[in-house]
């Protein structure tokens, strides 16, 4: 065992870094080296930092601008797609009114020509009625004279056609 311990002691303390004599060399490198990575960060890969940052801001900046330009394009267009439909609207029932009065009007014509063929359809029929009773009329007082002197003729009597028709003109007259 006191070799062991000759021979740490002869070797020196153990871990160079924890060795008193060598900090002040540690200490001048560490600064050193802190200093070239300042040096290195500040002069080289923070400006690249900052130029991309910048021109990410930029980037961002011109697309809300162009996002805030095309959102008032689009309204825009809408309130103009509005007011076209509105219009197409208003136009499609000038239209629709339109057609309808006239469709209205030839209706009305046409009824109204239809009433007049009506009209006289219907005084052509009263006329032809008036002409079968008239005629039929005339039928019923001949076939009544014939039958009347035909019945007196069957009974053994004699009548004359004037008086077969003066007794069934009376009875015509008296009837209706």
């Amino acid at each position: 065992m006191a070799d062991n311990v000759a021979g740490a002691e002869a070797g020196g303390a153990g871990m160079p870094q924890l060795d008193f004599s060598t900090f002040p060399n540690q200490i001048f490198w560490l600064v050193v080296t802190l200093v070239a990575i300042y040096l290195i960060l500040t002069k080289i890969a923070l400006p690249r930092i900052g130029a991309v940052l910048a021109e990410r801001q930029g980037t961002i900046t011109n697309d809300l601008a162009a996002a805030e330009e095309l959102k008032l394009k689009a309204e825009e267009a809408e309130a103009a797609y509005e007011k076209a439909l509105a219009d197409a609207r208003a136009e499609a029932n000038q239209i629709v009114e339109a057609a309808r009065a006239e469709i209205q009007a030839e209706l009305d014509a046409e009824l109204a020509k239809a009433d007049a063929e009506i009209s006289a359809r219907t005084a052509e029929s009263e006329a032809a009625i008036a002409e079968i009773r008239a005629g039929a009329l005339e039928s019923v007082r001949a076939v009544a004279q014939d039958t009347a002197g035909e019945i007196v003729g069957a009974m053994g009597g004699s009548a004359d056609a004037e008086a077969v028709a003066a007794a069934v003109e009376a009875r015509m007259k008296g009837a209706s």
